[in-house]
């Protein structure tokens, strides 16, 4: 069992196996399934909502991105969500993997404004330009504690408008719970492994009034706001 006093930094099959396309779209394919039955892109489209009725509906294409895109199941989400409110967007997402950009593309409606790309951040060949918004959903519990702080500092730096970090709780219900779901269920390997450790890779309140501190932020200047079901929501309006 993984002491959840602090911050566990085991390897997540995502993170360190090589595999194929098929099992990697599989895997994408079923945590979007789980996304969906934890409400998991609400805090993402609550912080949306609430950052929109301050500011007033913007008359220019907003630009969002969204780091660790996955699926691209949130940008989805908040192409939506944009349509609803009659919002224009340009909407893109950057990955790591090469098979995020694929399966993506392929999940993703003709129609919808959303680019996906393939590349790191941190890679001084692939520097992004400036965009209003930078989102993230189930990111930055892959990251280790300094490139988490690099990461926010990052944001900081290239959101016009404000950013948004949209991940786990780090406690025993929502471990154990997980864990003993999955197990009975006919999911991937990766995604029956990989969450409940991402659950003990993932964060506390304390986690993140500390981390913020070390990016040089000031806790007033970020929210942590707690969403059912063990979900942090973490933004930083302009």
């Amino acid at each position: 069992m993984a002491d959840l006093s602090r911050r566990s930094f085991a390897p997540e099959l995502m993170d360190t196996e090589t595999v194929g396309f098929e099992e990697f779209h599989e895997c994408l394919r079923h945590l979007e399934v789980v996304n969906r039955w934890t409400f998991a892109y609400r805090p993402t489209l609550r912080w949306l909502d609430r950052l929109i009725g301050r500011r007033g509906r913007p008359q220019y294409p907003l630009s969002i991105l969204d780091v660790g895109f996955g699926h691209g199941d949130m940008l989805r989400r908040i192409a939506l969500w944009a349509e609803r409110h009659g919002i224009t967007v340009q909407l893109r997402g950057i990955d790591l993997s090469p098979w995020s950009a694929r399966a993506a593309a392929a999940a993703t409606p003709a129609h919808m404004p959303i680019h996906y790309e393939t590349g790191d951040i941190f890679d001084e060949a692939n520097e992004q330009p400036p965009v209003d918004i930078v989102v993230s959903s189930l990111f930055t519990h892959h990251l280790g504690d300094d490139d988490l702080v690099r990461f926010l500092r990052w944001m900081t730096v290239r959101a016009r408008i404000g950013w948004f970090i949209n991940d786990l709780h780090r406690h025993a219900l929502p471990y154990h719970f997980i864990g003993s779901v999955l197990r009975l269920m006919p999911v991937n390997r990766m995604v029956r492994h990989d969450a409940p450790v991402s659950v003990a890779r993932s964060f506390t309140r304390a986690d993140w009034l500390r981390l913020i501190r070390q990016a040089g932020l000031q806790p007033d200047q970020v929210s942590v706001d707690w969403f059912f079901p063990f979900r942090y929501g973490v933004g930083f309006p302009r």
